[in-house]
């Protein structure tokens, strides 16, 4: 290439070089303008948003010094007000100071003119008593001797108005109430006794029975603990014991035995275990029952137990079971009828005799044994004191305590309902005779209506009404603390005055 294309190659190069640079100036130029325009504009913004966030500061700052202001002047008001206020109470505790010193002086004075009195008082005390040659002790007696002897025809007649009115009134109702229930309830009457007939096949049965050199009969008596008498009645073998629950497991093995044939005293232990699971099942399945027909439920299993034993316990020939049911029934009829809880008399009806179960087992009244077993199985309070308050010696304290007292009396005075004997009448009715005879001024006494009245007698010269009345009440209570009786006992007690003239 030669030098002049050379130079005008560099030329060419140079003259577009420069034209580029010359065009990217005018667009830096046009950039750089472009630039500021922004910054300015955005210079403006800047300055708008800082000066509107400085006026909301200064806002701010302007209510907070306005609420600071309020809350000052709140402050003062409340200052003042406490103020008035403790000056306010401070006035109060000096006046009630003022008032209790006034108050105190007030005090002494009344106590001394107290003192000044009770002497001006036993002075003229002193000036009476001498006047009167009496002191006040002797003064006192003769006015109420005094009174008494001019009130004491009011007050007689008084004391027997209210009684034969209460009588009336509380007799008509309990006996509406009481005859009520009974009508409402009838049960068969039960007697039994501590021995047990089970009839043979034949005669041949009882040699079985006894065994060779009587080894069948001893071991079934030792396996149930009853006496086992075979010569006695022909056709027929005794079974004889107190516990009526071994005597029914007695009964029930040898009904197995003489209906299974085979007596051996292998035999004889397998058949009283299984006469044993036999009669337990019977026994729970007669609670059942028996709580089932008086509709009460929830009654712990360990008391279902002794309640159903006493399907085998009698108390003067009255099933004991059936007793406590016809109780139950009764005592339900009664609450309702009297506004008691029908469920406790209900249920405490049914246990009352529960301690007859295993009162020959634990020493104490089988009222008190029932309500040891309700409360330590977890029977209510009041049920358990029903139970214990069914006899005397306890305080009824409940309605239904009372309800439960009541039916156990009708239940067992019912007619026919026990069998009591003629020497035990008797010796009751002497008793409540004896009883009548020892107070003073009795004249005779006599045991009427079998034992349910007793008719006293008394000396006119050495009672009068007053004291008859006292004597009534007296022999009644006497009665009550040492006698035991079904039912209630009147005291009838009369007082005689007759004046005998002949015109001749």
């Amino acid at each position: 290439m030669d030098p002049i294309t050379i130079i005008l190659a560099i030329a060419g190069i140079g003259v577009g070089f420069g034209a580029s640079t010359a065009v990217t100036k005018r667009k830096l130029g046009s950039a750089e303008a472009e630039a500021t325009k922004e910054l300015e504009k955005a210079k403006k913004e800047g300055a708008k948003e800082l000066q509107k966030a400085r006026d909301e500061a200064h806002q701010i700052a302007e209510n907070a010094r306005k609420d600071e202001k309020t809350r000052r002047n709140e402050y003062k008001d409340i200052e003042s007000r406490l103020l008035a206020r403790e000056e306010s109470l401070d006035k109060k505790l000096d006046s009630l100071d003022k008032r209790t010193e006034a108050l105190r002086a007030a005090e002494d004075e009344v106590e001394s003119l107290k003192n000044e009195i009770r002497e001006i008082r036993g002075r003229q005390q002193e000036k009476l008593e001498k006047i009167a040659k009496l002191s006040k002790a002797d003064a006192a007696d003769k006015l109420m001797q005094m009174t008494e002897r001019d009130i004491k025809n009011d007050l007689t007649g008084l004391i027997s108005k209210l009684q034969n009115d209460a009588k009336e009134l509380a007799e008509e109702k309990a006996a509406v109430i009481i005859t009520e229930a009974m009508e409402r309830m009838a049960s068969e009457v039960t007697a039994e006794r501590t021995v047990t007939a089970v009839k043979l096949p034949d005669e041949e049965m009882k040699g079985r029975i006894i065994g060779k050199e009587g080894r069948n009969i001893q071991s079934l008596q030792r396996a149930t603990g009853v006496d086992i008498m075979v010569d006695d009645t022909p056709g027929m073998i005794i079974l004889s014991s107190f516990d009526p629950v071994r005597r029914e497991v007695a009964r029930v093995a040898l009904e197995m035995l003489l209906k299974d044939g085979r007596v051996h005293p292998g035999r004889i232990e397998e058949v009283v275990e299984k006469a044993q699971k036999q009669v337990q099942k019977d026994v729970m399945r007669t609670a059942e029952d028996a709580a089932r027909e008086v509709g009460i439920v929830g009654i712990p299993k360990e008391i279902m137990q002794y309640l159903g034993e006493l399907k085998f316990r009698t108390s003067y020939g009255q099933n004991v079971l059936k007793h406590s049911t016809e109780m139950a029934h009764m005592a339900g009829v009664i609450a309702e009828q009297i506004g008691a809880d029908t469920r406790v008399a209900k249920y405490a009806a049914l246990l009352h005799d529960m301690g007859k179960a295993l009162s020959h087992k634990i020493e104490g009244k089988h009222h008190h044994i029932g309500a040891e077993i309700a409360r330590k199985y977890g029977v209510p309070e009041n049920i358990a004191h029903a139970i214990e308050a069914h006899h005397d010696d306890v305080e009824a304290t409940t309605p239904e305590a009372l309800v439960v007292r009541v039916v156990d009396a009708i239940s067992a005075a019912r007619p026919g309902a026990r069998n009591i004997s003629a020497e035990n009448f008797a010796e009751r009715m002497r008793d409540l005779e004896n009883v009548a005879v020892s107070f003073g001024g009795v004249d005779k006494a006599y045991a009427i209506s079998a034992g349910r009245e007793v008719r006293v007698f008394v000396k006119p010269t050495d009672l009068d009404d007053l004291g008859a009345i006292k004597l009534a009440r007296d022999v009644a209570n006497k009665i009550e603390s040492t006698m035991q009786y079904p039912g209630t006992i009147k005291v009838n007690v009369i007082r005689e005055t007759r004046a005998i003239e002949f015109a001749k």
